[in-house]
Formats: C-alpha cells, structure tokens, sequence
C-alpha cells in the first residue's frame, strides 16, 4: 500500500476536485456580508445631481476578485444586491449595480492574474474601469427609460454633463481604495 502523498492547502483556489475549500466559503461568505451591509450606504458624490448615490459595496467585490478571482468577485457582486431586493423594490437600480459591478470586477481580476504585480493591478483596473463606464452608460440607456419618466432623449443629455462624471469618481474611489487595501487584507486572509 502506498503513503498517502502530501496535498499542500490551498484557501485561494478551488480543489483538485472542484469544490471550494470551506475556507475559501467561509471567507467569501464574509466578502458577502460585508459588501451587503455596505450596499445600504449611500452618499451622494457628484453635487450636480445628489439623486445618484455612491455605495462602497464594490471595493469589497473588487478585492475579492483580486484575492481569489473572478468567480468569488462575481460572487460578491451579485448576492448581496440580490439580497437586498428584499428589503428594497428597486430592481432596476439593483440591475444596474450588479451590471456595473460586474463589468469594473470581472476584467479586473482576469488581468491581474493574468500581468503580475502592481503593473497587473493598474492595467486590470483601468481595463476594468473602462468596460464598467460603458456598461453604466450603455446600462442608463437601456434602464432608466423602462422604470422612470426620463426619456432616450434626456437620457442622452445627461451622458457628458452627469453620468460619465459621476460614474467615473465612483470607479476612481473603488479602485483607489481597493488598490491602498487590496494588499494587507490578501496577506490576512491568506493566513
């Protein structure tokens, strides 16, 4: 009979069998946790038009994505917006979140693992950046017509004056701040 070889542990990647580790779980649940509580709140950034809320729920999506990849980043994108469907009816706005999440943390965490070190995070995050500026402006064509009063046509006038600037500060502080945090709480949870 043979001696059982030795299987390093892994909490980042998934198992030789496809399962997440209950580390790697339990760690995302937490991703979770917090990037719901964080969906609740809101500040307004962009004096021009305080109706359009900033929320910090993307730097934890974005780090997550960064630590263990794009699927975990997906993860926290997704659940706890879905999660708070619950407690608010604003699917469409829900929509747009999961959508613009999504499109800033996906590209992200697929290049910097792709190109190593800090040059990684700073192409993945403008590439990111850029992919969710065009979804959140292409996403308030399609959407805010179909749940408000607000026509294409008025839609199309708020692009330059409103929504490119106020969907580029929030990009600029989820990646500005995910890039000062990103380190210390991967060697954390890394332990």
């Amino acid at each position: 009979m043979a001696a059982p070889t030795h299987v390093p542990h892994d909490t980042h990647s998934t198992t030789s069998g496809g399962a997440w580790s209950t580390r790697r779980i339990a760690v995302t649940a937490l991703f979770c946790a917090l990037s719901f509580i964080l969906t609740f709140v809101e500040v307004p950034i962009f004096p021009p038009a305080p109706w359009l809320q900033y929320d910090p729920s993307g730097i934890v999506a974005l780090i997550a994505g960064l630590v263990f990849g794009p699927a975990t980043g997906s993860v926290v994108v997704v659940l706890p917006w879905v999660l708070k469907t619950l407690f608010s009816f604003n699917v469409w706005g829900h929509v747009m979140a999961i959508v613009a999440g999504l499109a800033l943390t996906v590209p992200a965490a697929l290049v910097a693992r792709r190109v190593p070190g800090a040059r990684g995070l700073a192409v993945g995050m403008v590439v990111g950046g850029i992919v969710s500026l065009v979804a959140c402006i292409l996403c308030n064509l399609v959407v805010t017509p179909l749940y408000t009063a607000v026509s294409v046509d008025e839609v199309i006038a708020m692009i330059v004056p409103i929504l490119l600037p106020f969907n580029l500060l929030k990009i600029v502080i989820n990646c500005v701040v995910t890039a000062l945090i990103q380190k210390p709480i991967s060697q954390v949870v890394s332990r």
